[in-house]
């Protein structure tokens, strides 16, 4: 029923012998209304059952036959592991003293650089000391080095003679080099493709391109900082090329991110086969505003010097260590991140933060004496930032040992505070991993996501059908410092890594101990 039915008496308002005739006659009405009722919800729920049904048979000497149980996934004892698991790295330091070694002690780690090498060592003694199966499968990866980046408009509208504007900026990941002394151009200013496609080859041949396309707070404000990057982050990558096509003699975006203090953002260009390479940079967001601004007053000359060098590509590493499962050896659950970082800060929470809660999975494993049925294996990418060839290399290797990856983590989204779990599998796996959820919701994370994508490193795999899945992170602040100076290890809080522990050491554990397979 929509409501119920009051009845609403005033005795105050009636005498005695009138009292007593409402009572009686209460009592009749209320027991021919209860018989009523009775009446009418056993003919309902007669008819209810009969409708649509068909008959039913005389009995039978056949039994009918049980429907089937619902496959059980997590067995208790699996469950009560995950608890431990979850409450020991709410109460462990490993992770954070991993990252703050990493962040502080070695530095940025830009593929073919020193400190990449050294991080190298560096986890694989770690994870040797825990007792793991540790290898290191060899990749060649390239090394570009950033040189002199300076730049000052030398004449703008207004300007005071014998004066020049300082322009804030740093080179591109693979950025081609200018002359030595530099170029000097005027400035054409677009904020988009469709603006640049408009201009006439004239107004764009022997300029500086600058794209002046905001990175989107307001999104990233609402906790969609992903998407708010994916929307800019497309004229760092092709800006270069579309520019270059129309004659332009470099090109600079506006930096990719929502930091205001005047800070630069670096990450990977491309250049395509037969368009001419041209320099390419970020200016920040402040110096970007100031060159449309006085672009759009008049003339705009700029003088730009970047000195990037590409050298010969440099032998590295993936690390590989492996706790190997008790039951199904050859079944693997990874867990992972990337071990290189850009080299204007020290790749505390890009990704140094991802390695050290790979690294915290197994030594929480080892500290607990948990026996994994399946083998946990702990990556360190090498080379995600700018050309992913360590993935790449171990896709070529273990391509025909996929079918036995049982499941594939990476962590490449910093270490603010996770609210559950990306998932990228079959939509079922929501149901499945309900239990590992619950587990979860106790620090707050237990929201399960489905995704389209979850890491770089791991992408080979996910196309390749397997279960992959990441912490879902708090992103609101994570582009302010991701690819700048700013990204150092003060940007981390030690109990949101502890949390991000949490939630992929109890995530990869439960399908390491599985009892069923996960669908594909």
């Amino acid at each position: 029923m929509a409501g119920s039915l009051d009845f609403v008496r005033d005795d105050e308002r009636v005498d005695l012998p009138s009292r007593q005739l409402a009572r009686n006659s209460e009592m009749f009405f209320a027991f021919r209304y209860r018989a009523f009722i009775v009446g009418l919800v056993a003919t309902i729920t007669a008819n209810l059952t009969a409708f649509g049904q068909p008959a039913r048979p005389e009995a039978s000497s056949t039994p009918s036959a049980s429907p089937s149980a619902t496959p059980i996934f997590f067995a208790d004892q699996t469950l009560a592991d995950l608890k431990q698991l979850r409450q020991a790295a709410l109460a462990s330091d490993y992770a954070f003293k991993q990252v703050a070694h990493l962040a502080n002690n070695i530095g940025p780690r830009l593929t073919g650089s020193v400190q990449a090498a050294k991080a190298v060592e560096y986890v694989a003694d770690e994870m040797k000391a825990l007792g793991c199966d540790v290898q290191l499968e060899k990749v060649m990866v390239p090394h570009w080095v950033r040189g002199v980046e300076t730049a000052e408009l030398m004449q703008f509208p207004g300007q005071a003679a014998g004066t020049t504007q300082k322009i804030v900026l740093c080179a591109l990941g693979g950025s081609v080099s200018t002359p030595p002394e530099g170029i000097n151009a005027d400035t054409a200013c677009v904020r988009d493709f469709e603006e640049l496609k408009a201009l006439p080859r004239e107004k764009v041949n022997g300029k500086i391109v600058l794209f002046n396309h905001s990175f989107d707070k307001k999104i990233a404000a609402q906790g969609r900082g992903g998407d708010a990057y994916g929307q800019a982050v497309v004229y760092r990558s092709d800006g270069p090329v579309a520019a270059a096509k129309l004659g332009a003699a470099a090109c600079l975006i506006r930096s990719v991110g929502g930091a205001d203090y005047r800070i630069p953002h670096t990450g990977q260009t491309n250049y395509e086969d037969g368009v001419p390479k041209i320099p390419a940079a970020a200016v920040t967001a402040e110096d970007a505003d100031l060159i449309a601004y006085l672009a759009a007053q008049g003339e705009t000359r700029m003088h730009l010097v970047l000195t990037p060098q590409t050298l010969p590509d440099v032998e590295s590493a993936n690390v590989i260590a492996d706790i190997k499962g008790s039951e199904h050896p050859e079944q693997v659950v990874i867990v992972s991140g990337h071990l290189d970082s850009w080299d204007l800060g020290t790749g505390a929470i890009d990704d140094g933060a991802g390695v050290a809660v790979a690294m915290e999975t197994a030594h929480l494993v080892r500290q607990l004496h948990l026996k994994p049925k399946r083998t946990i294996r702990v990556i360190a990418w090498m080379n995600e930032e700018n050309g992913s060839r360590g993935s790449k290399q171990y896709a070529k290797d273990h391509a025909s040992e996929f079918a036995n990856h049982f499941a594939v983590n990476e962590t490449d989204g910093g270490a603010d505070h996770p609210i559950g779990l990306n998932l990228k599998a079959k939509p079922e796996i929501k149901k499945i991993f309900e239990p590992v959820a619950k587990v979860l919701q106790e620090i707050g994370a237990g929201t399960l996501n489905l995704s389209e994508h979850i890491g770089a490193d791991i992408e080979p795999m996910e196309k390749a059908g397997v279960p992959a899945f990441s912490p879902m992170q708090d992103s609101r602040f994570y582009f302010n410092y991701h690819h700048t100076p700013a990204d150092t290890l003060d940007k981390i809080v030690p109990r949101e890594l502890q949390e991000n522990a949490a939630v992929v050491a109890v995530a990869a554990y439960a399908v390491a101990n599985a009892e069923q397979s996960l669908p594909r």
